[in-house]
């Protein structure tokens, strides 16, 4: 995964829309991808959760210069959105099929086929992160390694099953209602950013909720019944060969979820990242937290994140990195220590 070139230049206008944006026709149906960055670097793809897109999951991350300098400089990514959750999505046919989770992870192959990608870099959220690591179950010499944040990996139990038959429901009669938000926002975020009687929501649960408020609540369910009939992928996790870094917000509803996922996997490619302070949506609520363990992660692909104090052909060593910048005070983040089974 050489570098196609010594620096990068971040348009942030262009950036926050994502790039061209493209139609890509497949067996399962059409599905926007806007691709972001020099399509001559290695490929990045990356999969939204539920009710999201790639503007609202991953912009935070993205707007952070340390994270896009990193990931702009070594990909060009490819954001794929679920099939009608782009801006100005048409409502989905009711004559379409519902489409499987397997559905999804195969439609993804058509598209890195479209675009004429090998194998690449996979970076999902919660129901995206199932979508992702299910493709790289499926199709293991087309991924490179798993940037995950607040993963699925077990079928769903009886509470999650429930709750999301709820939505479901008042999705199909109802479109996206005030529970149906309530729930999202719960799903996404922690108490401290939602506010309550006493405290007001954060800008980023009030953004949220406008884009929720801009979805085809019929396509929205499709999704949601596609991630409820989800199977248990536990099993399989430890045949995963790539690199997988996992992070979790100390607050996420799939807390457990994300260190079952961390023990199935081999011992030599997982790592896990607990966020303090956060929700599911780490890459939007603390998206800081992710860029130093994703500097060190890349590192084992001969990637880095181009300083003036480093040489753009070297890659960054653990020993450029000064160690007070690791301690939460000087990091702003209340972030735990990286937990892993082995250092990547």
């Amino acid at each position: 995964m050489a570098d196609s070139s010594d620096s990068v230049s971040i348009d942030m206008e262009a950036l926050s829309l994502g790039g061209q944006e493209h139609l890509v026709e497949t067996t399962y149906g059409p599905v926007c991808v806007a691709v972001c960055g020099d399509p001559d670097k290695p490929a990045l793809i990356t999969y939204p959760d539920i009710g999201l897109n790639y503007m609202f999951c991953f912009q935070g991350l993205l707007f952070c210069p340390e994270a896009s300098s990193l990931l702009l400089h070594n990909f060009c990514i490819y954001h794929i959105s679920p099939l009608g959750h782009e801006l100005g999505a048409p409502i989905i046919s009711v004559d379409a099929p519902l489409l499987s989770a397997d559905d999804l992870a195969d439609q993804i192959v058509e598209v890195l086929n479209f675009f004429g990608l090998g194998a690449v870099m996979c970076m999902g959220v919660t129901a995206g992160a199932y979508i992702l690591t299910l493709f790289a179950m499926k199709y293991r010499q087309r991924v490179l390694g798993l940037i995950l944040v607040s993963p699925l990996c077990q079928a769903p139990s009886w509470s999650e099953w429930l709750c999301n038959k709820v939505m479901s429901n008042l999705l199909y009669y109802y479109g996206t209602c005030g529970v149906v938000k309530e729930l999202l926002l719960k799903r996404y975020f922690s108490k401290e950013v939602r506010g309550n009687g006493q405290v007001p929501e954060s800008d980023i649960v009030q953004e949220c909720r406008r884009l929720l408020c801009e979805r085809q609540s019929t396509n929205v369910w499709r999704f949601l019944e596609a991630i409820n009939g989800r199977v248990d992928l536990s099993e399989g996790l430890r045949k995963l060969q790539c690199r997988t870094l996992i992070f979790i917000g100390e607050n996420s509803a799939y807390h457990s979820e994300a260190v079952h996922m961390t023990t199935k996997l081999d011992r030599r490619y997982g790592a896990l990242v607990e966020v303090q302070g956060s929700g599911s949506l780490v890459s939007e609520e603390q998206p800081q937290a992710m860029v130093i363990p994703m500097e060190y992660f890349l590192m084992g692909y001969g990637l880095y994140r181009p300083t003036q104090s480093v040489s753009p052909r070297s890659p960054l060593s653990p020993t450029r990195i000064s160690p007070e910048l690791l301690s939460p005070e000087n990091m702003g983040l209340k972030l735990k220590p990286i937990k892993t089974r082995l250092a990547l």
